[in-house]
């Protein structure tokens, strides 16, 4: 029986070809929309998934409090936290310390290899965590200090192995930036999965930090008063995280007082590893992040995508109802059951629907490289169904997806057709019922509200974005050049003199305007620093700030309003530590320290680091990061010539190769042995907003398909309506009616329903947009304007989908459809 019914759903297919094409273009769009964002939300949500003990592993994160607000969300917190827990928890079976460095230049004998992402890390971290190693014993690789395990790539590059023999990278000594000791490569791991959110090239002993006198780290062992680690733990299996997170409040009075340390309270919190990529909003973050608000909303889309595909077909399929009226009387007159034409109508959605399927798959192969280029990863249908993908949920989800697909979108129209009366239909008497047709309506609505939900959407997500783009920032970043820092040259009595000398070669450069050191660059994270106070006041007033060091010159070529005071000066920056006593308030810190206005800071004293400063400047609020985040308290501090100081460079974009190269022959003549490495700062800035544009792109290019694949099916509806209706046109035609108002006729029920829609997806996408802007220090109104202009668009929309079929309909000579 299933044979002669794919005949004749085959026929039927062929036999309509423009409603089944329109059902066919539809489906299939909206498959392929819907199964290119599901590659992308899988990937996401796979992140950390392909470790054994992934529901096990958590990392410790903390908030402060001070004066009941909260002043800092970090992950970082006290180096002997993890030990700690280890030992006063039985629920904890292991932990690992975390450090990461700045990226650093790797020697071995005479090849350099510049930004590798190097993290310490305590031997357990190789057992904890599945980075399987490929040469090496994982349970002693990183016991000793001065030891070090290598990444295959980085292992391949350094020695210039060809072959897989990668044993033969063991027991070599490299050497790490200016380090005067090398370290043994202990181990070599397999390349870091992209979907981790850990991500490095080089795993250093923890033990490394503190040992050999190391005076630099000498909290790095077992400490309770800096705060500048990260912690990773893994628990009993079975064990309620939460339950342990209560116990913590008593952790953290038995260890230390927060209000001594930090002048803060402090709460100490676990997050499961598998959310550390997509829900953290933590300062001071080391790993890759995404926002969970833009994958879920992407995969909103998808539903809604092939929702909207569906609602096309069983619209379009019900329709069509009529035309299929007589087939079903004279096949129930012979004797055909319902339940035999439920299956046959059935086998032609199915048929219809694999079609589509197939034309889905041609189309995610022919756009999929595109696809990848717009969100910076390499995707694959494949992929997606792969088992390293480490989500069966998903992929339950994508064929349960398709099954609703084919049911949903022929189970209704299915039982519609086969339960027409064949006595009304053979005698001529069936008319489409009311009902039927106030459930098209619906579904129109439906696909109206969708769309126009979505437009909404894409105005308000493009107004942000480029209202992020193009706020001031109260400093100019734009032209230029951050040369990254020299750190092989080591800081000794001449490194001030020699950076001094530098930037005074480097300005005499043609088309270099200016050049500068700092500590941190605009976009980078600054430090915080506790227990700021004025030394007039309360001392028990203890205040958090942002810090930052820079030179006399970072104000000026960043053009940073100074409103008060003076700037710092050539002595400020000098080597001698009293001249370090000066420092320069922003707005925000002026007021949070309590003084009267600009001016009145000047010349007063501040406690920083526990040492009183004076106030010699107050410069205007300048956002240090992104438009996301508030501008906060933040006190600049003389640079004193670090060796881990990038210089910013202020350069006339005007024959910039040679300008690189100049500065670039410069650098190497007072650095030698560098690598001269740089970015532009414009560009690095810019990243902070890579999500939003990426979610921008994604957003208004998904919307346009959904938005395409609900006018297929309008197009198709007004086709049939204009068929439906040809009779009544006739007459009224011949009455008088012009062909404007035949349109008016026909497109004023289409318009109807759109306005309808219109006024359903308003408040909701407002709803919706509002807490998206929410995660925006500095965001959009969603104004009266942008409601007017999505309903103008989507009756637009409405009027050019159907405004072909209409006209035509309108300009059928009257004559021709009476006399049939």
């Amino acid at each position: 029986m299933f044979i002669p019914y794919l005949k004749i759903a085959w026929r039927n297919i062929v036999k309509d070809r423009l409603f089944s094409g329109i059902n066919i273009i539809g489906l299939a769009i909206g498959i392929a929309a819907c199964l290119l964002i599901l590659q992308y939300v899988a990937f996401k949500l796979s992140f950390d998934q392909f470790n054994k003990n992934v529901d096990n592993l958590y990392r410790v994160v903390n908030d402060r409090y001070q004066n009941g607000k909260l002043v800092q969300h970090g992950t970082i917190t006290y180096s002997a936290i993890g030990k700690a827990m280890k030992d006063d928890y039985e629920e904890v079976i292991a932990n690992s310390r975390v450090e990461p460095f700045r990226q650093q230049i790797v020697t071995y004998n005479e090849t350099k290899i510049g930004d590798q992402e190097v993290l310490a890390v305590d031997n357990a971290f190789l057992t904890m965590f599945s980075y399987p190693l490929i040469a090496g014993d994982q349970t002693a690789a990183l016991k000793e200090p001065n030891t070090i395990v290598v990444t295959e790539s980085l292992a391949k590059k350094l020695f210039g192995i060809k072959d897989d023999n990668l044993q033969a990278a063991l027991g070599k000594p490299i050497i790490m930036s200016r380090d005067s000791l090398p370290y043994r490569v202990t181990g070599v791991v397999k390349d870091v999965p992209e979907n981790s959110h850990l991500q490095f090239d080089m795993l250093m002993s923890y033990v490394s930090l503190y040992s050999g006198g190391n005076i630099n780290w000498t909290a790095a062992d077992y400490d309770f008063k800096e705060s500048d680690f990260w912690h990773y733990v893994q628990l009993k299996p079975g064990t309620d995280y939460h339950q342990l997170e209560n116990k913590l409040t008593g952790f953290s009075q038995k260890y230390f007082d927060g209000i001594k340390v930090s002048g803060s309270i402090e709460k100490f919190y676990l997050q499961p590893l598998s959310n550390a990529h997509l829900y953290s909003d933590f300062e001071y973050e080391i790993g890759k992040t995404d926002s969970s608000t833009i994958v879920w909303g992407l995969l909103i889309i998808a539903v809604l995508i092939i929702v909207i595909a569906i609602v096309n077909y069983t619209n379009l399929s019900t329709a069509r109802s009529m035309n299929r009226a007589k087939e079903v009387g004279v096949r129930k007159a012979v004797g055909a059951t319902r339940e035999l034409l439920i299956q046959q109508f059935m086998i032609e959605s199915l048929l219809v629907n694999v079609i589509a399927i197939l034309l889905a798959i041609v189309i995610i192969f022919s756009v999929q490289n595109a696809f990848n280029n717009l969100i910076q990863t390499k995707l694959s249908l494949p992929y997606l169904l792969a088992a390293g993908m480490g989500n069966y949920k998903l992929t339950f989800a994508l064929i349960g997806l398709c099954l609703l697909s084919v049911l949903g979108a022929g189970f209704y129209p299915a039982f519609v057709l086969s339960a027409f009366k064949p006595i009304l239909v053979l005698k001529g008497n069936y008319v489409s019922s009311g009902k039927g047709i106030f459930m098209r309506k619906a579904l129109m609505v439906g696909q109206f509200t969708i769309t126009a939900g979505l437009i909404i959407g894409s105005i308000v997500i493009y107004r942000q974005l480029s209202y992020m783009n193009n706020q001031k920032l109260g400093m100019d970043i734009e032209q230029v050049l951050i040369v990254k820092p020299p750190i092989l040259t080591g800081a000794d009595s001449s490194f001030a003199d020699k950076t001094n000398s530098f930037k005074g070669e480097v300005k005499n450069i043609p088309n270099v305007l200016n050049a500068v050191t700092s500590r941190r660059v605009p976009g980078e994270e600054m430090g915080r620093a506790f227990n700021v106070h004025r030394a007039d006041m309360d001392t028990r007033a203890n205040l958090t700030m942002r810090h930052m060091n820079i030179d006399e010159g970072f104000i000026k070529l960043y053009d940073v309003k100074l409103v008060a005071g003076r700037n710092f000066t050539t002595i400020d920056n000098s080597t001698k530590a009293v001249a370090s006593h000066n420092i320069i308030l922003n707005e925000a810190a002026v007021k949070l320290l309590g003084f009267n206005n600009d001016e009145d800071a000047i010349g007063k004293k501040v406690v920083v680091f526990n040492n009183e400063r004076d106030v010699v400047g107050v410069v205007k609020d300048f956002h240090q990061k992104s438009l996301r985040y508030k501008v906060e308290p933040t006190i600049l501090l003389p640079n004193n010539y670090s060796t881990e100081s990038p210089i910013s460079i202020k350069v006339n974009t005007k024959d910039l190769n040679t300008t690189i190269a100049a500065v670039k022959e410069r650098y190497l003549q007072f650095f030698p042995g560098n690598l001269f490495e740089f970015y532009f700062l414009d560009e690095q800035f810019n990243n902070q907003y890579s999500n939003e544009r990426l979610f921008s792109r994604v957003f208004t290019i998904f919307t346009g398909l959904a938005i395409f694949t609900a006018c297929l099916g309008l197009m198709g509806l007004s086709i049939f309506t204009s068929a439906q209706r040809a009779k009544e046109i006739s007459v009224r035609k011949v009455l008088g009616a012009s062909d404007t108002t035949i349109f008016m006729l026909l497109s004023r029920d289409f318009v109807r329903l759109s306005a309808i829609a219109f006024v359903i997806a308003s408040p909701v996408a407002w709803f919706v947009m509002n807490q998206w802007l929410l995660n925006f220090a500095y965001r959009v109104d969603i104004s009266w304007w942008i409601f007017v202009l999505s309903g103008i668009l989507l009756v637009i929309i409405t009027l050019v989908t159907i405004s072909m079929q209409t006209i035509k309909a309108a300009q059928v000579a009257a004559i021709k459809n009476l006399r049939s």
